[in-house]
């Protein structure tokens, strides 16, 4: 028998096979590499940093006068929370304007003590029109409607009440038996309650605190307009020669002042990187750029939402909104609008707020316009643009805030403050100090930035607040 015999041809590994070629790794050894210079995920359109018309706070300082403003206990009520427990902070109460002028911690305390804590599912009734007004409620969380009666007599929603709120204080100074309106709880409420027979027993043991709230009640009502700016008399639609009214323009006494914030940090970059590896690239000039954009982020943040003169924390409570549903919806961008109705200028949301609006819209067949602003296309509602900022918050039951903003000094709007000139400027406001190289060859640079930001009148900002963008309905 004859046997086949099969052969198979044996091929070289990779790493014996010769090369024809240079190959592109040794290649790079002679070439000059096309590059990018540094770049950096944290930097952001900082829409605030460029909408913000910035003004000069050549002292550092910048002061913010306005007409005498009659303004008691219209802010709300914080609280001290421990798990699913709430206690109203005693000095909160001042928040009421019978007990604004109060200074008794004591009985405060005792007060504070006196509130109980109670549930509210949605949908329920916290107080019904009619029914005797015998306790004080503060909403410690969640939101509801306050509903009334309208013109014609149907059933009408009159606001809209959320955490801090409070009512049933007037009712008690005034003197009324039965509650005027109905307060509906809109999602699950935590309420805090304070009985009006427990008030009148701390007010029956303490003489300090009965003198002050008779005095209140006697107290001669200031004459305001509607914004509770001291009146300034006016005569109009006369004939002949009447004596005319007198007046004066009243101004605040102490008005609030703005100190120019700062945000600084020190650039250390070895001095055997910058002498020796400068090309093509200057290394102090991408660290500088680099720190600079951080700076100016932070900058961003901080006008967000630090606690002395963010926006977020300074519009005035009577210019914050609920949302109706959750959802952002374009009613609510309207009732938004109501309260910032003066020439308004830009709206500003977290871009997944924009996203949830862009949701309802569709939903509702409504497709929002797009207008040009600075040579980009951006979404708008009622004209207005609608700006994305990545510094407002979102909390982690998803929800969020939405600012509508006019500015500028001639509107009495909000502005942007700086000073520019400063020694080492390398940007307005901005500047970076040579502070020497230390004794391990490290140059260093301190680098500045001097910011802040000024709500001129109080209806130049408004929120939307409780804005949820994790729903879909």
């Amino acid at each position: 028998m004859t046997e086949s015999v099969q052969t198979e041809t044996v091929q070289p590994a990779n790493d014996q096979v010769p090369q024809l070629s240079l190959s592109t790794a040794a290649a790079r050894n002679l070439a000059t590499t096309t590059k990018s210079v540094p770049q950096m995920q944290g930097i952001s359109s900082r829409w605030l940093l460029r909408v913000l018309p910035w003004v000069e706070a050549s002292g550092g300082t910048f002061r913010v006068n306005r007409r005498l403003s009659y303004v008691v206990g219209d802010g709300r009520v914080t609280f001290d929370t421990r798990g699913a427990e709430v206690r109203v902070i005693s000095e909160e109460l001042r928040e009421f304007a019978v007990l604004r002028d109060f200074t008794d911690d004591e009985v405060l305390a005792e007060l504070a003590g006196r509130f109980t804590q109670r549930e509210f599912a949605a949908g329920n009734t916290i107080v019904q029109e009619g029914q005797p007004a015998d306790q004080i409620f503060v909403i410690a969380h969640g939101k509801a409607d306050k509903i009334g009666r309208g013109e014609y007599g149907d059933p009408t929603r009159l606001d809209g009440l959320t955490d801090g709120d409070f009512f049933g204080d007037k009712e008690w100074v005034e003197g009324q038996d039965t509650w005027p309106f109905t307060i509906r709880a809109v999602t699950p409420c935590t309420v805090m309650v304070l009985s009006r027979q427990a008030l009148e027993e701390v007010v029956g043991r303490s003489e300090a605190l009965r003198e002050h709230v008779e005095q209140f009640r006697s107290r001669p009502e200031k004459p305001t307009n509607v914004h509770g700016e001291a009146l300034i008399e006016l005569t109009a639609g006369h004939v002949g020669e009447p004596d005319l009214t007198t007046t004066f323009v009243d101004y605040e006494t102490e008005p609030r002042e703005y100190e120019l914030s700062v945000a600084q940090t020190v650039l250390r970059v070895h001095t055997r990187v910058a002498d020796l590896f400068n090309n093509p690239m200057n290394q102090v000039e991408q660290q500088l750029r680099l720190t600079i954009e951080a700076l100016r982020e932070r900058q961003e943040d901080e006008l967000m939402n630090n606690l002395d003169f963010g926006l977020l924390n300074n519009a005035d409570f009577s210019q914050r909104i609920s949302t109706r549903t959750g959802p952002p919806t374009p009613d609510d961008m309207d009732e938004l609008v109501s309260t910032v109705w003066k020439d308004p200028t830009v709206f500003l949301a977290h871009p997944r707020t924009i996203a949830a609006f862009g949701r309802e819209c569709s939903n509702r067949g409504i497709y929002p316009q797009s207008i040009d602003l600075h040579g980009h296309m951006m979404p708008a509602w009622r004209g207005i643009p609608l700006l994305p900022c990545n510094k407002i918050p979102i909390s982690e039951t998803r929800a969020s805030s939405i600012l509508l903003l006019r500015t500028g000094m001639e509107k009495q709007g909000v502005i942007g403050l700086h000073q520019t000139g400063i020694p080492d400027e390398v940007q307005p406001s901005l500047n970076a100090r040579f502070m020497g190289v230390n004794e391990k060859g490290i140059i260093e640079y301190l680098v500045t930035a001097y910011y802040s930001a000024a709500v001129l009148v109080p209806d130049a900002l408004g929120i939307l607040e409780n804005v949820e963008i994790g729903r879909h309905d």
